[in-house]
Formats: C-alpha cells, sequence, structure tokens
C-alpha cells in the first residue's frame, strides 16, 4: 500500500470512528519544494500529522491552522512562503501566511477540510416529542441515543441507539452534543440529574417555568449540580407558538442550531428566544 493509499484509508476508519479530523491536500506550488500538489495528510483532533505533504518546515503551520479550522468548522486555505517573504499574517489575497525556513524556498498553497464527526442528540424519555425530535433530528445530520428507565417498557425504533437508564444515555454526551428531557412527568427528576451530571453542551428540558423550577430546588444543596441549572434551557424550544409534538420538537432542534451557530459564528446566544409551551 502506498502513503497515498494509507492517508486515504485511514480517512474511512476515522469516519466511520466517529471522531473529528482536517484533510490538508496541497493545492498549488511555486518554485523549488518537495511537496507536490494533490498530496494529502490527515490531522487528527489531538494534532497529531499522518501523511506526507513534505519537508518538517510546513508541519507546525498545518497543525495549527487544522486544529483552528476544526474549531471554527470552516475550510481554509494557508498559503507557506519563504520567511523573507513574510511581513504580515494574511497575504494581500486574504490567504493566511506562515513562514518557512526551509532551503528550498518554495511556496505551497494548502487547503484545509475540517471533517466533523456526527453530533449526537441524546433524549431522556420515550413522549411523542421524543419521538418527532428523532425524526427530525436525523434530517438535520444528528445521530439520536434514546435513554429510557431501566425496566420501562417501549422503544423509539427510530433512534440510531437505545440506552438502559437516564445515566446510561446522559454519560454518552459530550461538549457538542445535546441533550433533552422528554419525560413529561415520568421520573423527571431522576432525567434531570443525569443531565445536570452529564458533559453535554445543550440541555434542554421539556417543561414549563414553573415546573422546572419547582425541580430545580431540589439540587440546591447540591454545589456540583447546581451550577449547570442555570444553562439549562426549560422550557426547550424556540418561541414559536408551538402546540403538536411535532411543532415543539421543531422549535427544539431550531434552538439547538441556532446556539451552535451562533456559538460558531461568535454571535451572543443569550437572546436565543425561548418556547413557551
Amino acid at each position: 500500500m502506498t502513503l497515498s493509499e494509507a492517508t486515504l484509508d485511514l480517512i474511512e476508519r476515522l469516519r466511520g470512528s466517529g471522531k473529528s479530523f482536517c484533510v490538508a491536500t496541497i493545492v498549488r506550488t511555486k518554485d523549488v519544494t518537495s511537496a507536490k500538489p494533490g498530496a494529502k495528510a490527515v490531522v487528527t483532533a489531538d494534532g497529531a500529522l499522518h501523511g506526507f505533504l513534505g519537508g518538517s518546515c510546513l508541519i507546525g503551520a498545518v497543525r495549527k491552522e487544522a486544529r483552528l479550522a476544526l474549531e471554527t468548522e470552516q475550510p481554509k486555505l494557508i498559503r507557506i512562503k519563504p520567511k523573507e517573504e513574510v511581513d504580515a499574517p494574511v497575504d494581500v489575497d486574504g490567504t493566511a501566511l506562515h513562514k518557512s525556513s526551509c532551503p528550498s524556498g518554495g511556496t505551497i498553497e494548502i487547503f484545509l477540510e475540517p471533517m466533523q464527526a456526527a453530533r449526537r442528540l441524546i433524549i431522556l424519555g420515550s413522549s411523542p416529542i421524543a419521538h418527532a425530535l428523532v425524526r427530525i433530528s436525523e434530517a438535520s445530520g444528528y445521530r439520536t441515543i434514546i435513554g429510557k428507565r431501566n425496566g420501562e417498557i417501549g422503544q423509539v425504533a427510530a433512534a440510531d441507539e437505545h440506552a438502559d437508564g437516564f445515566a446510561a444515555a446522559a454519560g454518552r454526551a459530550g461538549p457538542v452534543d445535546a441533550l433533552v428531557l422528554s419525560t413529561q412527568g415520568r421520573h423527571d427528576g431522576e432525567a434531570l440529574k443525569a443531565a445536570l451530571d452529564s458533559e453535554a453542551g445543550y440541555i434542554g428540558m421539556v417543561a414549563s417555568r414553573r415546573k422546572f423550577a419547582a425541580l430545580a430546588d431540589g439540587f440546591a444543596e447540591d454545589p456540583v449540580l447546581c451550577r449547570r441549572l442555570d444553562e439549562v434551557r426549560a422550557p426547550a424550544g424556540l418561541d414559536i407558538c408551538a402546540v403538536e409534538p411535532e411543532e415543539i420538537a421543531l422549535s427544539i432542534m431550531a434552538e439547538i442550531i441556532a446556539l451552535r451557530r451562533r456559538k460558531q459564528f461568535g454571535k451572543k446566544t443569550d437572546d436565543v428566544g425561548r418556547e413557551a409551551h
């Protein structure tokens, strides 16, 4: 297997593993350089570079910019030029510039393409709103995990995964994932505790403000869980005057996407409206 084939094979494995990574492709070179157009490498989330792009002089810049592309979720073109030709961080055409001390003195342009792992939506409960959320989130590119209480009968068949117990499902959530409590009167406190103890970047609860406030009182003396109460969106969802389960699910998914995109583009999130169901 050639190095190029190994790189392509690694890309397929990473895609199947659900991990984020960045593909770096050389698109143009000028003057003498060991880098060749079309060469590819992979930069994983930990900054490790796999593959061959040329000399070691460009590795630092590629690693730095690739990790930034993963954080911002934006593809990017970078240009690496001899250090004596670089006197600003951005070239005249707006391309990010980096210095190279390689003796070859060539210029290299590299396109960085972030490949994000599918985000997950963890749903606690199996209410009609939970069923609707699964259908809508799938169309939005999210993988769904349904958490139901141990021994609870019934499953949301269309979900990608099922977990026995709220804690087991909530424990799967990471900082880029969303978690929605749709228990609606069935072990709400247990579900909220699991959500507060998770690492989910978004937590929303299908409940009125009054109901959530009453549930939150139960965690007032727990400093670890209490610190996340202010982050919970309750009631979950944008205010679109939703009534039907499908409409409520749509408002919740819209809120999740709105908050995610605002963070991505550096906009404030505290003015994102809330549903009043």
